[in-house]
């Protein structure tokens, strides 16, 4: 009996680690943690708020934060995060209403969205770094 049974190491359904990471599939899972992401950096908005409504120590303390490396990479994070996602946002949009779909026109938007977020990221934080003064 035992000879009738070979081991197979292949698992016995796709996994991932069979396949090679596509960008549509890396787009999605992007999607889904910068849409995470966001929600956890809203986090420093509300305690931004709070330390405003608390008073001028509890908001000093907030601007402290804000103004360590730390604070500046979550600060840069989460902006990323809220450009990809909205440049995302939009390509769900066009499939929604049926575009888009063919493979290689998925990757031309995918690209696009990539280009684009960068692009309002880096003039977001052109003009926030007081560029355009």
């Amino acid at each position: 009996m035992s000879d009738a049974k070979k081991i197979n190491p292949r698992p016995l359904s796709p996994h991932l680690q069979v396949y090679r990471p596509q960008l549509t599939s890396v787009m999605s899972i992007l999607h889904r943690a910068t849409g995470f992401s966001m929600a956890v950096g809203t986090m420093m908005i509300v305690w931004m708020l709070v330390a405003a409504a608390s008073g001028v120590e509890a908001y000093d303390t907030f601007q402290w934060f804000v103004g360590t490396v730390i604070g500046k990479l979550m600060i840069f994070g989460w902006s990323a995060a809220a450009f990809y996602h909205l440049c995302n946002g939009v390509r769900h949009l066009f499939w929604d209403m049926g575009y888009l779909f063919k493979i290689e026109n998925a990757y031309k938007a995918g690209y696009l969205v990539l280009a684009a977020a960068a692009l309002l990221l880096a003039l977001f934080w052109w003009l926030l770094c007081g560029g355009a003064a």
